[in-house]
């Protein structure tokens, strides 16, 4: 499954939040600059809890996602970005400290994981609105969504869960015309599998990178895996 290192990304001063029996901590993340207190542009905190599930870590495909929308807050500022799956939501926190219009959501009967969200937000003054929202599901609130970046960290991890994202983001990319998916993922087993989902859902990629190759040498150290940056907007080339 994930595999992750805080040493380089979660300063020397995470400290124990205030229920140390729920082994919760804060991780520290910087941007541009070096990772300290004294030299950065960006610092945002994310609560942590060592012992619940894949919702309350920051992953490496977060860091790097994070990282990625830092470099690019030109295009980010003022757009409309949704983030799936969001768990401890460093990438859609970052666009939205660089001036995004940012919803966060996670599964909808996750409670644990959207209060989490919340208290994130609070910690970070950052006016986000956070949903839930579970992929393939067609409630409500997913007709009012209209952004112009999705965003998704690591949530091609469940294979059992594809159709249902692309499933999803299809639906969102259609809304919002021009609209774009970026995603991090570990590649465990091969792109062709994305590809293939890509064309079983009219997508295609305009972007593909290597995660390790934007990444600023101090967080890389601590990162493991083969993780993959992609760019995926819909085919208006194939036929409906």
């Amino acid at each position: 499954m994930h595999s992750a290192s805080s040493s380089s990304y979660s300063s020397p001063e995470a400290a124990a939040a205030a229920d140390p029996g729920r082994m919760t901590t804060v991780s520290r993340h910087y941007f541009g600059g070096a990772s300290s207190d004294r030299d950065h542009h960006l610092r945002v905190d994310i609560l942590e809890n060592m012992q619940e599930d894949y919702g309350m870590f920051v992953w490496p495909c977060s860091v790097i996602l994070a990282e990625y929308v830092w470099q690019q807050r030109p295009r980010f500022s003022g757009s409309a970005v949704v983030e799936l799956g969001a768990g401890t939501s460093l990438p859609g926190l970052v666009a939205a400290k660089v001036g995004a219009n940012v919803t966060l959501t996670d599964i909808a009967d996750n409670t644990e994981v959207l209060d989490n969200i919340r208290q994130i937000c609070g910690v970070n003054d950052a006016n986000c609105n956070v949903l839930g929202l579970t992929w393939g599901d067609w409630d409500e609130p997913i007709f009012d969504l209209h952004p112009d970046i999705i965003l998704g960290a690591d949530v091609l991890y469940d294979s059992a869960k594809f159709d249902d994202l692309f499933a999803t983001v299809t639906f969102l990319l259609e809304s919002s015309p021009g609209a774009v998916f970026i995603t991090t993922y570990h590649n465990r087993s091969g792109h062709h599998l994305i590809e293939f989902l890509m064309v079983k859902w009219g997508l295609k990629c305009l972007k593909l990178l290597d995660g390790f190759s934007f990444l600023p040498s101090c967080k890389a150290a601590s990162l493991q895996g083969n993780i993959q940056l992609v760019e995926i907007t819909l085919d208006k080339e194939k036929p409906k």
